[in-house]
């Protein structure tokens, strides 16, 4: 065990090392995590979904934006890389390099076994302290599930769970809706995580 301690890092200077990098790290209250690559079937149903949100996002104040949208969370000193995000309105950049955003208003993870707990816990109690944050949704890579959280308007959240390939989740916040048998439609059950 090493006796060298771990210097603080502002999340200026997380920013600072992070554009230069040659991988991901996410930010945590003063220290830097490398990120893990992703699977086969975590790409896959990351595209899928794109390939439905897309069109619909069309042609209204709406962004959709995957894996590369840095997203500070200021209540909690966070910054990650959520899988998919949607924004509405005008984007709000931490700095002129305008690569960190703060207002998301519907994001989408695949879990993976590494993070799953965390992705359900800790990381959706830091999404809920941001307040354009009205819609998560939690996306399985080894069987056909959505876990999908969305908050009502007096502050709470409902939790509704997803598992017919049939299923047609309703995003409300930003007025779409995913067929989840599509998101699935390439994913090769069973294959390496």
């Amino acid at each position: 065990m090493s006796g060298q301690s771990v210097p603080f890092l502002t999340p200026e200077q997380y920013l600072e090392i992070e554009r230069k990098a040659e991988y991901r790290s996410e930010y945590l209250n003063g220290s830097m995590f490398a990120t893990a690559g992703a699977s086969p079937n975590h790409g896959r149903i990351v595209v899928n979904a794109i390939l439905q949100l897309g069109p619909q996002l069309r042609g209204g104040p709406r962004e959709v934006a995957v894996a590369d949208r840095r997203i500070f969370i200021q209540a909690e000193n966070v910054c990650t890389y959520p899988n998919i995000v949607v924004i509405c309105g005008l984007v709000a950049y931490v700095d002129k390099e305008q690569d960190t955003t703060t207002n998301p208003k519907f994001i989408a993870d695949v879990l993976s076994h590494s993070t799953k707990n965390y992705d359900r816990g800790e990381k959706f109690r830091f999404y809920r302290t941001i307040p354009s944050f009205s819609e998560y949704m939690l996306l399985a890579q080894d069987s056909i599930r959505a876990e999908h959280r969305r908050r009502l308007p007096d502050g709470s959240w409902i939790f509704r769970e997803f598992t017919s390939p049939e299923d047609r989740i309703e995003l409300e916040s930003i007025g779409c809706r995913l067929d989840l048998g599509a998101l699935y439609e390439t994913v090769v059950f069973g294959e390496g995580r």
